[in-house]
Order: structure tokens, then C-alpha cells, then sequence
């Protein structure tokens, strides 16, 4: 099942347990607007070439619509649709005053040069400058974009509205990133899994993991959950897959992966199949990499008692069922990787106050924010009788219809 078909799938739950009426259920799944536009730049051999952008907005009652922007070259208009409707009901779980959106540029990154990436940038900014905005649409980096694609996003905002900081997050700290940013998801994770264990009368301390993907939120996750005394027993990302019972020694891991591009030839571990280290026995297994990797196939032989949801719907519906059949516990993407859009808005905040925060500020916030948000999930969870995903969904879609009823604009 897709991203969108699942995200739909959802939605229509938290909607029924609601009582939505079917005018407001219709309203809140249409989009408020779709651009699609033509970019097109000289290459640096002279040539000319055009390229596809385009942005998903698809709600903003209760605040400016929030989303990344990703440069791939396969864009599917669904899944970007189901993205922007993702964060719309992901800002309304975090209680962050955002809406939801999406958007990108259908092109291979890698056959770009720097230059042409940023006239290509440039270029898109131009055709979308009136549509999004601080109060509008706030884009952040996403697949095959960074730090440096905002700052020129911000620089070519700012030739039309004058110096615009606040216009896109996960800027370089040098014109008004936040500190903390970088490691936010990962940081959330560990936030949602301490409050997620603290329920079972359990800690970090002396649980074992398991760690799918060591990409910026992985990594993030392993040191942190390490340097709280949690043992990491098995890690893959791209290159290849480890265990050691024992515990890997992660910051070891770490500068090995930034010399060798990835975790293959680590002697601190075994090599095992990447296909298995789902189903390695561990108490907390946490997927941060791609969808839908937790399925039919491998759900019932998965031996953890918790899984905390780092990437972007890692678990087939199917799967779903057959883990809490088995008692597993689930604590969703919606709210367990909801970190770095809840340090976008601290950077959101700071740019608009011209004042910035130190980093002890912006961690000790986000732990507010990921505990407070905990606790309303499950509060949903026993209003509504349902497991931890619909808690999160129903809260979402309550907040945003609650916002759409209260400003007149229900159907």
C-alpha cells in the first residue's frame, strides 16, 4: 500500500471515531492548492534545459503551511499530495501553529552542477515567490536539498520582500539556522522512546536496540540513545549491516562511517544480511530509513516489543495488524519523528523575533514539546479506545477540524 493510500486510509479512521460529518471530511482532504511550474536554465555547456517544480499546500487553518522541498527525479504528484497532507495532520500532533505542504523539483541532483543547482533553485523561487511566505508557506530541505539550497531560496525571497530570514528553516546557522537543527529528529526520537518507555515503568538504560538506517536521524538516534545508556546491538545503512551483542560502540561507528561513506568494514561488529536486522532480538526496534519496510513478509517474525517509527511510514498497514495482534508496540512516524518540524518552528520563532536561542534552550524546549505531545496522544488513546497511530491521527485531525469549524469555513 502507498504512502497515500495508507495516509487516506488513516485519516477516514480518525474521521469515523470522530464523528466528522462528511462535508468537513471532504473539505479537510482537498488541498488548498497545487502549483506546477516550468523551470528552465541554461546549463553550464550552453545548452538550455528545463525541469518540472511544483508545491502541494494543503491546509492552512491553523497557521502557515509547512513542508520540504525535495529534488528527485522521480516526483509523484500522489505521494507529494499525501507528504503535505502528512504534515498537516504531523504540526497539528506536535501543537506547532503550521499547516501542511509539500513540494520539489523533478531532476537528478547528482547531474547538476553546483551552479546550475543554483540558478535552478533561483529560478524556482522566482516562479513561487508570491505563493509562499513567513506567514504563508515556510519550505525546508528535503530529499536532495540542504542547508546551502535555503540559504539561496532565502537570498532570491529576499531581492522581492526585502531580507526574509524567517521565509525558509534549516538554513545555515550563518543566516539564521537554528542550533540543535541538525540533530533534531534524531533527538525527538530519543524524547518520544524515553516518554513512550517511561509508560512500562521502563528507561533507555539498559534496553537493547536495533537501528535501521544511519543517515542523519540513525545516527543521531544511536549516539544519543547510546550516551543514555541504551546498547545498540545491531545497525545497517546502504553499505551493508552489523551486530554485536555486546553494544556497538557508536561514536567509533560514527568516524568510521564519515572516512568510509558508510558502516561496511567496521571491526567493532559482525557483518550480518541487512534483510535480517529486523527481526535481530532486541526490545526497541527503530526503522529510520525507508517506507514500507516492515511488512507482511517480516512482521511476524519481528522479536522487539516496542518500534518506534524514525522514517516516514516504515510499516505496511498489514504489518500493523499482525504486530499488535502480537502485543507490539507501534509509537507512530506522525509523532516519533516529528522532531525536526517541531526545531523548524524554534527556528521560525527566533527569526521572526531577531533573537536567538543558545542550544541548551532549543533541546530543553523540544523535550517539553515531544513530552507534552506524548502525553496528548495517549489521552486520545483512552478517549477514543485505539492504539497509539489512531490516537496520533485522531489528534491531528481534531485539531485541524476543530481550526477549520472555528473560522467558518466547514463546507
Amino acid at each position: 500500500m502507498n504512502a497515500l493510500a495508507a495516509t487516506s486510509r488513516n485519516f477516514k479512521q480518525a474521521a469515523k471515531l470522530l464523528g466528522l460529518d462528511s462535508k468537513l471530511e471532504r473539505s479537510l482532504l482537498i488541498p488548498f492548492r497545487e502549483i506546477k511550474v516550468e523551470c528552465t536554465i541554461p546549463k553550464d555547456d550552453g545548452t538550455i534545459a528545463s525541469f518540472v517544480g511544483f508545491r502541494v499546500q494543503h491546509d492552512n487553518a491553523r497557521g502557515p503551511m509547512k513542508g520540504g522541498i525535495r529534488y528527485h527525479p522521480e516526483v509523484d504528484p500522489d505521494e507529494v499530495n499525501a507528504l503535505a497532507q502528512l504534515m498537516t495532520w504531523k504540526t497539528a500532533v506536535a501543537n506547532i501553529p503550521y499547516g501542511g505542504a509539500k513540494g520539489g523539483i523533478g531532476c537528478n541532483p547528482g547531474d547538476l552542477s553546483i551552479s546550475e543547482l543554483e540558478r535552478l533553485t533561483r529560478v524556482f523561487t522566482q516562479k513561487i515567490h508570491d505563493l509562499i511566505g513567513i506567514h504563508t508557506d515556510v519550505p525546508a530541505p528535503d530529499m536532495g536539498t540542504n542547508a546551502q539550497t535555503m540559504a539561496w531560496i532565502l537570498d532570491e525571497y529576499s531581492k522581492f520582500h526585502g531580507y526574509s530570514p524567517a521565509v525558509v528553516t534549516g538554513k545555515p546557522v550563518d543566516l539564521g539556522g537554528s542550533l540543535g537543527r541538525d540533530a533534531a529528529t534524531g533527538r525527538g526520537v530519543l524524547f518520544a522512546t524515553e516518554a513512550l518507555l517511561a509508560e512500562y515503568g521502563k528507561s533507555i538504560s539498559g534496553q537493547r536496540f536495533v537501528i535501521q538506517g544511519f543517515g542523519n536521524v540513525g545516527s543521531w538516534a544511536a549516539q544519543l540513545i547510546s550516551e543514555n545508556g541504551g546498547k545498540v546491538v545491531a545497525i545497517s545503512d546502504i553499505t551493508g549491516a552489523l551486530k554485536n551483542s555486546k553494544g556497538l560502540d557508536i561514536p567509533r561507528l560514527v568516524k568510521h562511517t564519515i572516512e568510509n561513506r558508510g558502516i561496511k568494514g567496521f571491526d567493532g561488529g559482525d557483518p550480518i544480511d541487512p534483510k535480517s536486522l529486523l527481526v535481530e532480538d532486541c526490545d526497541v526496534l527503530i526503522p529510520a530509513a525507508l517506507g514500507g519496510v516492515i511488512n507482511r513478509e517480516n512482521a511476524n517474525e519481528i522479536r522487539a516489543k516496542f518500534i518506534i517509527e524514525a522514517a516516514n511510514h516504515p510499516t505496511d498497514p498489514e504489518a500493523d495488524e499482525i504486530l499488535s495482534k502480537k502485543g507490539v508496540v507501534i509509537l507512530p512516524d506522525i509523532f516519533a519523528n516529528s522532531g525536526g518540524v517541531t526545531v523548524s518552528y524554534f527556528e521560525w520563532v527566533q527569526n521572526i523575533q531577531g533573537f536567538m536561542w543558545d542550544e541548551e534552550k532549543v533541546n530543553s524546549e523540544l523535550k517539553t514539546y515531544m513530552t507534552k505531545g506524548f502525553k496528548d496522544v495517549k489521552d486520545m488513546c483512552k478517549s477514543h479506545n485505539c492504539d497509539l497511530r489512531m490516537g496520533a491521527f485522531t489528534l491531528g485531525v481534531n485539531r485541524v477540524a476543530r481550526a477549520t469549524v472555528l473560522r467558518g469555513w466547514e463546507a
